[in-house]
């Protein structure tokens, strides 16, 4: 897939530069060890015009991400927002993926940076995993223990294990891999949360154990306005044989359901599953078709 041409504009430290013209640092701790952090966003073309689905919840967390490996974020959420309003104006977008990147400056030492950079760039991308129904698989490489990395926020060189799995998933014929906690039990996606249908109630795996997406948080505030039960609970292999549909959430790949697991067809037709409910609404809200929240 190609992101940018000799057209598009990224925004680089304060100024719109051209993408093909950027350079990087290959002295900086962010390429040599992943000490870096990113996020990202969706824009939506509504008839209210070009918006960020919840711009400055995902911002506020690209600075807790920085925050909790000491990463400096002298940025303000507001300007990182008019910006990317910006960029997206500059680059003729109304319907993109966004992407900021905060890189640590200058620093072959283990140490703690001192100064950071902000990149910002847009492309347009549709569903990450696609709009059918997934096969997806369950991987034997797990997630970081939560005391060995930061497993909140949204760290470069943490998602080597995300990019394996998913990796052999793709090599094995399927869609998606499913990751395990270090005890055992069904976290997420590699970068997708999970949820799973059973007996009419919406099961999912609690914060303390994967990453708090805010797609993820969003879903369960579609649940409680849809008056649909949730259940944050640790989940067993058994859970995700055993229930009657799931589904992933994730900026990038939106409500997605899955149709197999392994070898297992989940029983439950996807139009008819609260899941596919919940699909319906939030393509409503981020359409601003819904009155659920101001999103801007």
């Amino acid at each position: 897939m190609q992101y940018y041409n000799q057209d598009t504009y990224i925004f680089l430290d304060g100024e719109f530069v051209k993408a093909n013209e950027a350079g990087t640092d290959f002295f900086g701790q962010a390429l040599h060890y992943g000490y870096g952090a990113f996020e990202g966003l969706r824009a939506y073309s509504t008839h209210n015009g070009v918006r960020i689905f919840k711009a400055e919840a995902h911002f506020d967390r690209l600075r807790k991400s920085c925050e909790s490996i000491n990463l400096p974020f002298p940025w303000s959420t507001r300007e990182l927002v008019e910006r990317t309003y910006e960029l997206l104006e500059r680059n003729n977008m109304r319907a993109a993926y966004i992407r900021p990147l905060v890189s640590s400056g200058t620093n072959m030492h283990l140490t703690a940076a001192s100064s950071a950079n902000i990149m910002i760039a847009a492309w347009e991308w549709g569903p990450f995993l696609g709009q059918n129904l997934l096969n997806v698989c369950l991987s034997d490489i797990r997630r970081p223990h939560p005391k060995a990395f930061q497993i909140d926020a949204k760290i470069s060189g943490q998602y080597i294990n995300a990019i394996r799995a998913t990796s052999d998933a793709i090599r094995n014929g399927f869609d998606e891999a499913l990751m395990l906690d270090q005890d055992g039990f069904v976290a997420q996606a590699a970068s997708e949360n999970l949820f799973l249908e059973k007996d009419f109630k919406i099961y999912t795996p609690p914060m303390q154990h994967v990453f708090p997406g805010i797609t993820r948080q969003t879903v369960i505030d579609i649940c409680k306005d849809l008056n649909f039960e949730v259940v944050e609970k640790r989940l067993t292999v058994s859970d995700l044989y055993e229930a009657d549909s799931a589904f992933l959430c994730g900026t990038a790949a939106g409500i997605i359901g899955i149709k197999q697991i392994d070898d297992t067809t989940y029983p439950e037709d996807w139009e008819n599953t609260i899941g596919s409910s919940i699909q319906r609404t939030y393509k409503k809200l981020v359409l601003e078709q819904e009155n659920y929240e101001v999103i801007i």
